[in-house]
């Protein structure tokens, strides 16, 4: 008979359930679960979900999957009531959908869903999205909980598009960095600022700022007469607790798939909510770019000193005077300008703006390597290199933004 005593394991802790109608209907879901976490994860029926999320013990967890398929349709409500509770727990939801409509998914998204993976579940899809939404939590939780504050509706914001006039002028850039700058302009009273990617099929805002891509954004796009404030902000990521960020969509979409009244919804919600939406705007000119343009304070156009933009700008001016749009909201800015001593640059910019019946009011300097770097990086060229002269010269015009906003803002209330 043996005296050595019986070692007893602990077993790991959960961290995370899977609940549904019958998580054997969902055996994809069950290898992906044990791919991700091991054994760190439980089940749990629809019916015995709500109860055990209230309890304390249920505060360990860090997400549960909710599994659906058509079938579960008719029990929404008992699957929001879990939504609900798994948020008052602070626990993050992914939705596993099959079959489920259009109109149920938005739903559930709006009433708190953090993620939404399609089942059959793509390959390693569900690590990807477990790794989404627990990004998503750390910077939270890093800046002190407050990482989105509550929509209010009392703002009048200022809309800031940016467009690019050809490929490759750095609109992408600019619009990220002044969202940035803007952000950062009155360390005592900073102002919320909102960065818009309507690039619905190459946008990259996302990439600039490292921000992963939510399956959200899309339902919320192709269902904006459902929209509202907490949905809207549920959609937004942040960056640096300071700059709220609705991405491009995950996956590629035709650009007029969403219509004028949908942009028209998106700007205004932004706008109420934000004091400055900057918007990043496709290069291809789309039935809702009037619908922007119109919306805007002021439209910034990013050139270059060559024949391509010369061309477009041509292009675009004789498209919007022919249409009685508003031309003259449109503000020029000439990317890698010539430097304050090359006066034969200088001259080219002259002649090109005299040519083109425009003026070009900024000139930004050519960054050089450090930009793309930064880009790779996910960071704003404040965060990384502050000292260069591109990101001097943004910060200059968001500092000028502020300023004519502000003076705006007093002459209102005298």
């Amino acid at each position: 008979m043996s005296t050595s005593p019986v070692v007893q394991h602990d077993p790991p802790p959960i961290v995370a359930c899977t609940i549904s109608r019958d998580v054997q209907i969902f055996d994809l879901l069950i290898e992906d679960m044990e791919s991700a976490l091991g054994d760190s994860w439980g089940d749990l029926s629809f019916e015995d979900a709500a109860a055990f999320l209230a309890q304390p013990e249920a505060r360990a967890l860090q997400f549960v999957t909710i599994a659906m398929d058509s079938q579960d349709e008719d029990n929404l409500d008992r699957v929001s009531e879990i939504i609900a509770a798994a948020k008052a727990a602070r626990i993050k939801v992914i939705l596993i959908a099959e079959d489920l409509s259009p109109g149920a998914l938005h739903k559930l998204l709006r009433e708190g869903g953090d993620e939404f993976v399609p089942y059959p579940l793509p390959e390693n899809e569900l690590a990807r999205a477990i790794e989404r939404v627990l990004t998503i939590d750390d910077s939270v939780q890093s800046s002190g909980g407050n990482a989105k504050f509550k929509a209010t509706g009392d703002k009048s914001g200022v809309v800031i598009p940016v467009h690019g006039l050809a490929g490759g002028t750095g609109a992408t850039m600019l619009a990220v960095n002044l969202a940035w700058e803007l952000a950062n302009i009155d360390p005592k009273d900073p102002p919320k600022v909102c960065l818009i990617d309507l690039d619905f099929q190459f946008g990259t805002a996302s990439t600039y700022l490292d921000l992963p891509r939510r399956e959200s954004v899309l339902e919320m796009l192709t269902d904006t007469a459902a929209m509202d404030a907490e949905s809207f902000m549920q959609a937004l990521l942040t960056y640096g607790d300071k700059l709220h960020v609705l991405t491009s969509p995950t996956d590629m979409i035709p650009l007029d798939m969403i219509s004028p009244a949908d942009i028209t919804r998106v700007i205004e919600m932004a706008r109420v909510n934000f004091d400055y939406v900057v918007i990043d705007m496709p290069s291809t000119m789309v039935e809702w770019s009037q619908t922007v343009l119109e919306a805007a304070h002021v439209y910034f156009a990013m050139i270059e000193l060559e024949m391509r933009s010369a061309q477009n700008t041509l292009r675009l001016k004789r498209a919007l005077q022919s249409e009685d749009l508003p031309f003259e909201k449109i503000r020029f800015i000439l990317n890698r300008a010539p430097g304050f001593t090359d006066l034969n640059g200088k001259s080219r910019v002259k002649r090109l703006a005299e040519s083109l019946g425009i003026s070009i009011e900024v000139l930004m300097p050519d960054g050089g390597k450090v930009v793309m770097q930064s880009a790779d990086h996910g960071t704003p060229l404040a965060e990384g290199n502050a000292k260069n002269p591109l990101r001097k010269e943004i910060m200059k015009l968001a500092k000028s933004v502020h300023e004519v906003n502000m003076a705006a803002a007093a002459d209102a209330k005298a």
